[in-house]
């Protein structure tokens, strides 16, 4: 296996673990990303499906007690059924508008552009909910009802434009809905294992063609990157929330967004993908 494809690899594992998680947008990081290392062609798509997996992978591994109680109690405990609905009404809307409007959104919004106006937008959006009033009346995820749980599906449907962030969405979202940090925060990482495992799935059926033995080597070196970065990255998450507020992330996504549009159209940098 060449060294430079397997250093693009690694690069690029790190940058979906650290950014899967975060209110940051994975997306936007890996279409730039991928087009400063030359890696969005198809093979890199495919690739991002993989890495994605041990994205997936550092949650269930973090939250495995969580996860292991609901599945022991779905058939005996209300609150296990409970999350579970929640869970699933949460990861609708996604679902649906992304079988819908996916194949459009990919063909005309996968770009530089697009992605540095989401990061500014979105960076507005976050100081904008943190300083409002934040009244909370949920303090737990175990607390949502099934309205929340609707609300937060479609406020992660957002996500569908690349830039806006996943699980910026859900947990700016909760904060709206009166959600505590941590409750928003621990919601965004559980709706992230369906939401992403469907995806992932759905998107390897669809690029199954591309799928090739030579591939092992740069597939696991991404995919344990991609797990290991986003382990420390929920970890560090919940550690920074407990003391702070999400300021910090609304001027990394303005300040970002502000450099990839001047290097955009200053031809400074030339994003394949514009």
């Amino acid at each position: 296996m060449d060294v430079v494809i397997l250093l693009k690899a690694f690069i690029l594992g790190i940058v979906e673990g650290l950014t899967e998680f975060l209110p940051i947008s994975s997306t936007g990081h890996l279409i730039l990303a991928g087009d400063l290392l030359d890696f969005n062609d198809d093979r890199g798509k495919l690739f991002e499906i993989v890495i994605q997996s041990g994205a997936i992978l550092a949650v269930c591994w973090e939250y495995r007690a969580k996860f292991a109680n609901v599945i022991a109690g779905l058939f005996s405990e209300q609150k296990a059924q409970q999350f579970a609905i929640n869970l699933f009404v949460a990861f609708l809307p996604l679902a649906v508008l992304g079988l819908l409007f996916g194949k459009a959104i990919k063909a005309h919004l996968f770009n530089a552009p697009t992605v540095a106006a989401s990061f500014i937008l979105g960076g507005f959006v976050i100081l904008w909910a943190e300083r409002r009033e934040h009244r909370v009346r949920v303090e737990t995820a175990d607390d949502l009802s099934l309205l929340d749980a609707l609300k937060l599906g479609f406020a992660q449907a957002l996500a569908l434009v690349p830039g806006v962030s996943r699980s910026g969405a859900t947990i700016i979202g909760g904060l709206f809905l009166g959600l505590s940090r941590k409750a928003a925060t621990e919601f965004s990482f559980f709706l992230a294992t369906p939401t992403l495992i469907v995806a992932s799935l759905y998107q390897l059926y669809k690029e199954r063609a591309l799928l090739s033995a030579d591939d092992i080597g740069m597939w696991a070196v991404g995919f344990l990157a991609a797990f290991v970065s986003a382990f420390w990255a929920v970890r560090g998450l919940l550690r920074y929330i407990s003391s702070h507020d999400f300021t910090a992330f609304a001027w990394y996504r303005i300040a970002f967004g502000i450099v990839v549009l001047a290097t955009w159209k200053l031809d400074i940098i030339a994003w394949g993908a514009a």
